[in-house]
């Protein structure tokens, strides 16, 4: 057996860059027609951010803009259930893997490359960082006025890889809850996008209050306020809160729209504003 050399180390190296550079290209070519790229996260889990993530890409279609939903949550993916798509079967053009699409909403989610739902994925970071790469470089996402990324809690493998694979964001969202010991988490959040140099729209505050569907009688379970303060005290925006609505959870289990299906419902009020107060951030700018 040869021992390995400088030589060979080097080669190896110049070899890795020429890859990372082919693949930055292949990305870029991919995304080219995509005109903004947004990116929801917290810094916890459970806070809502696929309840966040769809129900505003549901706005944006349903303001007549193509849109794409990048499930990056390869553990906890549920994009294609809450949009009713657990049974539609991922295809590909020879070259290309084709999203699933419904109306002007295109979705690719790790949860239709598992055989059973009840399957775990148990990836270390390389083989993740893999996944998400291909997701982004050899999915054909074609022209997309909009693009969000669901990203999974924490500031780790995974979020980091989506800021550095989508290059350019346009707006990272921050999702919270009520409680105060929530801004923790937010502040992290808030620090981690910032060290990336990525602009941030602003914290959403979820779960702000249930509204009792029989008497309308608002009760706020988990506190309220935690959202607002944290941008506040971080300097960030504030985009709204999300109250515990019955006709939210309904059509997350049933992969129904809530904006369509329950327009007057507390909740589709709250991301009609939400997503009216993201679009014109965008438009005013135009």
């Amino acid at each position: 057996m040869r021992a390995t050399g400088p030589q060979d180390k080097g080669n190896e190296q110049q070899n890795m860059g020429a890859k990372m550079k082919e693949d930055n290209a292949k990305i870029k070519e991919n995304f080219k027609d995509i005109d903004k790229k947004l990116i929801v996260l917290s810094n916890k889990g459970g806070v809502g951010k696929s309840t966040v993530s769809l129900n505003l890409a549901n706005y944006f279609v349903g303001r007549g803009y193509m849109t794409g939903l990048f499930d990056a949550d390869l553990h906890g993916p549920m994009a294609v259930k809450a949009l009713g798509l657990e049974n539609a079967e991922v295809k590909t053009d020879g070259e290309k893997i084709i999203p699933l699409q419904r109306n002007n909403l295109k979705v690719i989610s790790m949860a239709s490359f598992i055989k059973s739902p009840d399957t775990p994925l148990i990836w270390r970071g390389p083989m993740k960082m893999k996944a998400i790469k291909q997701f982004v470089a050899d999915v054909e996402w074609g022209k997309l006025d909009f693009m969000i990324a669901d990203c999974p809690p924490g500031t780790g493998d995974e979020p980091l890889s989506v800021i550095q694979l989508f290059d350019n964001i346009d707006g990272a969202i921050i999702v919270t809850t009520p409680q105060e010991i929530a801004l923790l988490d937010s502040i992290k959040a808030v620090n981690f996008i910032k060290e990336m140099d990525v602009p941030i729209l602003g914290i959403i505050e979820n779960m702000s209050g249930f509204i009792c569907p029989h008497c309308n009688k608002k009760t706020d379970i988990f506190k309220a306020g935690g959202g607002k303060k944290a941008a506040a005290r971080l300097d960030v925006g504030y985009l709204g809160k999300i109250p515990l609505d019955t006709k939210l959870v309904e059509t997350m289990d049933r992969g129904r729209n809530l904006l369509s299906r329950f327009p007057g419902s507390p909740a589709a009020e709250a991301f009609n504003n939400i997503g009216k107060i993201v679009e014109e951030s965008f438009t005013e700018d135009e």
